[in-house]
């Protein structure tokens, strides 16, 4: 699992700032965002393999997004894909918890610097095409972009396919962020057509395309175009298809029991880094779901989307290991 040279990885989408409290009360302040969740993950995981994780999205002008840069950039980050905008600002988003610890999420975002990403000539993602061995999206990569800036995205997904790079789309998909659920599909069903590797989550997928049941939505995804195809079924085994293993079907890579669940935010995205920084470093697709399976189960059982790197050392000591 060694690699003799740097991986650079380009993961696209939208970073919010975050508040966090009771209205009229005393908030605390963070941010988050699937694709970014995902990056921070990847920079942990992949740095000793020398694999590194560049952030591509837009920002404004304003202290807010320069102070978002800073501890992206601290956390491991190459910030190098950031477009700064004048005039506009990141969006924001709200999370108030009941008595009974509910969530409930309240959202800012129509005007979100990332929005307009793509707006305004090539972007440094789609300059430095042959730079990246692996792209990364999710499906709120594409909800958050006008019918524009997502068709460039998938044109940059498409001539990154073309010339052998990983393209991998998570199918993250938030139902509120689509004008309707018929634009939705259609947008799915290319950048999956695209997509060299697939993070399918199976109640996402049968919510998106209406299925009675959520073996039916396994079976859907079973189907889908991506020669190597991972179908997370919550505490059920993750189901994996991969082309240098195509003899041996689909396999199982368990999932681990965990006694207490904390906080579910950013299983799936922390999954995903788990994953990628295997694959990119030559492990199987199997042994790639196992790895991003033990990193989710930590994950879930502490607060917040981003756990400290202290609570998943021995993991960090783990990849350290394979990478030497």
């Amino acid at each position: 699992m060694k690699t003799s040279r740097t991986m650079q990885v380009a993961l696209v989408g939208e970073c919010m700032l975050e508040l966090q409290g009771q209205a009229f009360g005393a908030m605390q302040q963070s941010y988050g965002g699937d694709t970014l969740n995902t990056a921070v993950y990847l920079a942990r995981c992949g740095a000793a393999a020398g694999v590194r994780s560049h952030y591509a999205t837009a920002l404004g002008d304003d202290s807010l997004s320069s102070g978002m840069l800073e501890r992206w950039a601290a956390a491991g980050i190459e910030t190098d894909l950031v477009r700064r905008i004048h005039g506009r600002m990141p969006g924001l988003y709200m999370i108030e918890v009941d008595a009974q610890g509910e969530r409930r999420f309240n959202y800012w975002r129509d005007t979100s610097a990332a929005k307009a990403l793509f707006d305004d000539g090539i972007t440094a993602l789609e300059q430095g095409l042959y730079r990246w061995d692996a792209l990364y999206l999710s499906g709120i990569s594409l909800a958050i972009l006008p019918p524009g800036g997502r068709q460039r995205l998938l044109m940059l997904m498409q001539a990154m396919r073309e010339r052998g790079a990983m393209v991998v789309f998570d199918n993250n998909y938030r139902p509120r962020l689509w004008q309707g659920v018929a634009e939705a599909q259609a947008a799915f069903l290319q950048a999956f057509e695209l997509a060299s590797i697939a993070l399918v989550t199976a109640d996402d997928h049968q919510t998106l395309f209406g299925l009675p049941t959520l073996e039916a939505g396994v079976a859907a995804a079973q189907a889908l175009a991506p020669p190597e195809l991972v179908i997370k079924r919550g505490k059920a085994a993750t189901l994996v298809r991969a082309p240098d293993a195509i003899e041996l079907g689909w396999q199982e890579a368990t999932t681990e029991h965990v006694p207490k669940v904390v906080d579910t935010t950013a299983a799936g995205d922390s999954f995903a880094a788990g994953y990628l920084s295997r694959r990119l470093v030559g492990a199987s697709a199997l042994e790639a779901a196992r790895f991003g399976n033990r990193l989710a189960a930590r994950v879930i059982q502490h607060r917040g989307a981003l756990i400290a790197p202290e609570l998943m050392a021995d993991l960090l000591a783990e990849q350290q290991a394979a990478a030497q």
